[in-house]
């Protein structure tokens, strides 16, 4: 994108990220004949579905697609309808005024009537030594990624929602060992899934610990030290894979405090609607979304978005 377009035009819908919430807008507000402007992210255009393998439980595709192929196929729909797309990360924004003001990080400042945020979240992570050092040699936030790196090697998951426990199921086919460490003696998860991981011989739970340390050296991690927070006593747990399911940030940092947030960083919207404390800005998928987090439900509320947006722009218009 040239920076005369970038700097000088105000487009009527302007998208913040990608997925499938994103591109579903993109797609609907394209129709609408509003050519939105995708700002899709530096780094990972498409969000948290590229980096998974087969998606089997998106209506529409009886024998299962990859998640990148979806994201792809999304996306050249999207332009299909006249979208642009830009591989740039927004760092601030100015929602006051009737126009609204984007800053990219390659230093385009984007205007815009209105705005769709579709940003996602990122995994949390355990914040503890090691972990950074081995992310990538052993650490990872992603099972179907990297599960087959650890083929008949110990494994660890930590977490006890459901994703943990799902992970621990999947990664059995993997490791020698999977043990599931838990900082309570209770899991958030479904009891049909403790009652699954209870069942598998490969899986051991490992509750009231805590991980204090990733261990390893040149060849990646080698085990965890694990701290029982009842009794304080630590010990060795062996690990060449680790797998951190504890839950998801919103990606919300660059919009300070340019529209409501929940506690937890998550965009508030106005009751069923995807109607931000802002008029003119809208908001769907993970970024507002902390029960469901499906593809499909993303996309679903892309369109309520992009339905929202357009009906604001109308009133606009008029």
């Amino acid at each position: 994108m040239s920076n005369d377009n970038a700097n000088n035009a105000i487009h009527d819908a302007v998208i913040v990220g990608s997925g499938p919430a994103g591109y579903t807008a993109a797609i609907y507000l394209g129709r609408a004949g509003y050519q939105p402007l995708v700002i899709a992210g530096a780094l990972t255009p498409g969000g948290q579905l590229v980096n998974t393998t087969e998606v089997e439980n998106f209506p529409g595709f009886p024998d299962g697609i990859l998640g990148p192929d979806l994201m792809d196929a999304m996306q050249k729909q999207a332009e299909k309808f006249g979208a642009e797309l830009v591989y740039d990360d927004v760092v601030s924004v100015d929602f006051s005024g009737d126009v609204k003001t984007l800053t990219l990080d390659g230093g385009d400042v984007i205007q815009a009537r209105a705005v769709v945020v579709t940003t996602g979240s990122s995994y949390r992570k355990l914040g503890v030594p090691g972990e950074e050092e081995f992310s990538g040699r052993g650490v990872s936030y992603c099972a179907t990624c990297d599960g087959f790196f650890f083929r008949g090697k110990p494994i660890v998951v930590v977490g006890g929602g459901d994703s943990a426990f799902e992970e621990a199921l999947f990664l059995t086919r993997f490791g020698s060992s999977v043990t599931l460490i838990h900082r309570r003696d209770e899991f958030r998860a479904s009891k049909i899934m403790v009652d699954r991981a209870r069942e598998n011989e490969k899986i051991t739970l490992l509750t009231n610990s805590v991980v204090d340390r990733v261990n390893g050296d040149d060849s990646g991690a080698t085990s965890l030290t694990v701290r029982n927070v009842v009794s304080g006593e630590t010990s060795e747990v062996p690990a060449n894979g680790v797998f951190v399911a504890i839950g998801h940030t919103p990606s919300t940092g660059f919009l300070g405090d340019a529209i409501a947030l929940d506690a937890d960083g998550y965009i508030t919207v106005d009751g069923a609607s995807t109607r931000t404390s802002v008029p003119g800005v809208f908001a769907a998928g993970d970024v507002v979304d902390r029960t469901y987090r499906q593809a499909i439900s993303a996309a679903g509320m892309g369109c309520r978005a992009a339905l929202d947006a357009q009906s604001y722009l109308n009133a606009l218009g008029e």
